[in-house]
């Protein structure tokens, strides 16, 4: 039997992207980078240039050193349930209540060791809300946690190939969930402000979270979400920011488009950020927009 953590790393891959095209619709959906249409709301502005241009890549640079060891100011803890989901926190210097960001990795940070979560490309979706003017203005506690399963729901029983993805609240998004509850309950949240963010297999959870637990987070930010039965139109009242590179060549541009696309036929007002010549380290683009941070913490729930 194909083990559990490699099947669902290969989800990641481009035919389960192929697939979540298919299945959803053979859709004639086509959208400008940074494009908004007249129904839809203004997408806040973007760092000027050029995708690739030797400025927007500074600031890509710039902020992979700025941001160097905040990962220590995570402290670690599990969650035991019927199985263990190991999990990093970082608190805010504040006593008053404060937001809650949780965030899902992709599939680079699969495992059990409380680690690689914070790692790799993950740097930028869990760093960015510890930035010391982002703290300042913006406090907030973050909740990272590890899945050795994925989040979406998924059939590891079969032997070779990808795993299929399959309708209903994943494990790890389940135990992703639980343990923002249990953070809810040990500190001053402020319920209004909940919000979640995730790239690849993570954006892929986001999804899957929002469809199970609907009209729950304030603002969600997803960038590069893989393939999952989640069509989009979950939760339509829950503000989001989608971002995809139009080179991806691990999850095509063509899931973004479909989700969004889905989501605004069913009333939802979602943002939509495509930038051209942008592989599948989108995330490295988006959580440095400037605006992003911004925008998110501006979202209250109801």
């Amino acid at each position: 039997m194909i083990a559990r953590r490699k099947a669902v790393q290969l989800l990641g891959s481009g035919s389960a992207g192929a697939w979540f095209a298919a299945a959803q619709i053979g859709l004639n959906f086509s959208i400008a980078a940074n494009a908004c249409e007249a129904n839809y709301d203004a997408t806040p502005p973007l760092t000027p240039g050029a995708p690739m241009s030797p400025e927007r890549l500074a600031l890509i640079e710039a902020f992979q050193k700025r941001s160097a060891g905040l990962e220590k100011k995570f402290e670690a803890r599990t969650l035991k349930r019927d199985w263990d989901m190991p999990y990093r926190l970082f608190r805010p210097e504040t006593a008053r209540s404060a937001p809650l960001v949780l965030y899902l990795h992709g599939s680079g940070g699969l495992g059990g060791d409380n680690l690689k979560q914070l790692g790799l490309g993950n740097i930028f979706g869990t760093r960015v809300w510890l930035l010391p003017e982002n703290q300042k203005r913006f406090p907030c506690y973050v909740v990272a946690p590890q899945t050795d399963r994925g989040w979406a729901r998924y059939d590891l029983s079969q032997t070779e190939g990808p795993a299929k993805v399959l309708p209903g609240l994943g494990d790890g998004s389940r135990m992703a969930l639980e343990v923002v509850d249990a953070v809810r309950r040990e500190f001053a949240i402020d319920e209004r402000r909940v919000y979640i963010a995730g790239q690849s297999m993570g954006g892929a959870g986001v999804w899957n979270v929002m469809a199970h637990r609907p009209q729950f987070f304030a603002a969600a930010v997803i960038c590069c979400g893989s393939a999952s039965p989640e069509d989009g139109t979950a939760s339509i009242e829950t503000r989001l920011w989608n971002f995809h590179g139009d080179a991806d060549d691990t999850v095509p541009v063509s899931v973004s488009r479909a989700r969004i696309a889905a989501r605004r036929r069913a009333g939802g007002r979602p943002l939509y950020t495509e930038y051209p010549g942008v592989g599948h380290e989108v995330y490295e683009w988006a959580f440095t927009e400037p605006a992003l941070v911004k925008w998110v913490f501006s979202q209250r729930r109801g």
